[in-house]
């Protein structure tokens, strides 16, 4: 098997391309960064060292593919992942020429070598405007979704893939779902066997964390180093909540997924840690100094974001009742390593993330 991952120095895909390693030795794993994110070639030794094949290539520029040998799978983990990104000068085209242009330019590989593609889109999909009208039930420390919903695809499991697209969902979310609408003609029309997994927020070890993406390892990382958070908007109690799905689960459901593309051509999953594994802001903070075993600093301010959301969840029901799929890895476990990863390479990680 030759396997393909964009953004393979990335989080998601640096731990794809060591997981691939370790359970399929005569694999080939090329990885195509660009290493523009800070941490990135912390991961990419990480790659090197289970034996991964760097490319160092940038998925917007459509030549550096032909550097890549013919594979038979693609993983496209390439993206801008910031909810923010767009919003300052000269972030838009870097936006766009990222998560739509790039993945253009990889389907044009995967045409070009009849390869099949898994897109890890996002949950960002889904439009922030309607989902703010779900009705809540509020507990001291937590949002939660009443089961009483008027809006289709909406329960207190979640938000699943017939919830509705029509409406407002940030210049990320439109770049990733324009992408979707891109790969669902390019499987239509040439045949390419393609999954799109539209993921909640993910976490693990190797995640260079900041406060508009990888808020797990960010909190963890604040803790760790006793420095300040904030709870921002919905009163400033921390009682937004989101699902969170290890990195290790997310490599099951591709595993499976390659074993039966057959079956799952042109599917669209939504794929997170789902209700069993929604934390909120305050509860997180809790978990933290249980086990760092220290208490910081927490600001709080009520106004809200644009285009925040007092919870979301990822209801997995679809792919859980196909494939037999679901998280195992626990909120407590993620804390656990992520703890042991920023004591293990304390002296590395410490510019970056504290």
């Amino acid at each position: 098997m030759k396997i393909l991952i964009t953004g393979g120095c990335g989080f998601v895909g640096s731990n794809l391309a060591v997981l691939f390693k370790q359970h399929y030795a005569e694999s080939e794993v090329y990885c195509l960064d660009n290493l523009s994110r800070r941490g990135s070639e912390i991961n990419l030794q990480k790659v090197l060292a289970a034996g991964g094949q760097f490319v160092h290539g940038d998925v917007r520029v459509k030549t550096d593919f032909k550097r890549i040998p013919k594979v038979d799978i693609i993983i496209d983990a390439a993206a801008e992942p910031s909810v923010l990104a767009g919003k300052v000068p000269g972030e838009l085209e870097n936006l766009i020429d990222t998560n739509l242009n790039g993945t253009i330019n990889t389907l044009y590989f995967a045409k070009k070598h009849q390869a099949a593609i898994i897109f890890l889109s996002t949950s960002r999909v889904y439009p922030y405007d309607t989902l703010a009208q779900a009705k809540l039930i509020t507990s001291p420390k937590r949002f939660n979704l009443s089961n009483d919903q008027l809006l289709l695809g909406l329960s207190e499991q979640g938000v699943a893939e017939n919830y509705p697209l029509e409406g407002l969902r940030s210049l990320y979310g439109a770049t990733k779902l324009a992408s979707e609408y891109f790969i669902k003609e390019f499987a239509n029309n040439f045949s390419i066997p393609a999954i799109i997994n539209r993921c909640g927020v993910l976490s693990g070890p190797y995640q260079m964390g900041k406060i508009d993406q990888g808020v797990i390892v960010l909190w963890m990382a604040k803790h760790f180093w006793e420095g300040r958070l904030g709870y921002i908007g919905y009163g400033g109690l921390g009682q937004q909540a989101r699902d969170v799905l290890h990195v290790r689960d997310l490599f099951r459901l591709v595993q499976w997924q390659i074993a039966n593309l057959g079956l799952l051509q042109g599917q669209i999953y939504n794929v997170g840690g789902g209700l069993e594994n929604t934390v909120s802001l305050a509860e997180l903070t809790d978990l933290c100094s249980k086990i760092t075993e220290n208490k910081i600093e927490i600001g709080s301010s009520i106004e809200n974001r644009p285009g925040d959301l007092p919870i979301y969840i990822t209801d997995n029901s679809k792919i859980k009742e196909f494939s037999g799929w679901k998280p195992e890895i626990s909120m407590e476990v993620i804390l656990m390593e992520i703890f042991d990863w920023l004591k293990k390479d304390e002296k590395v990680l410490k510019s970056i993330l504290s």
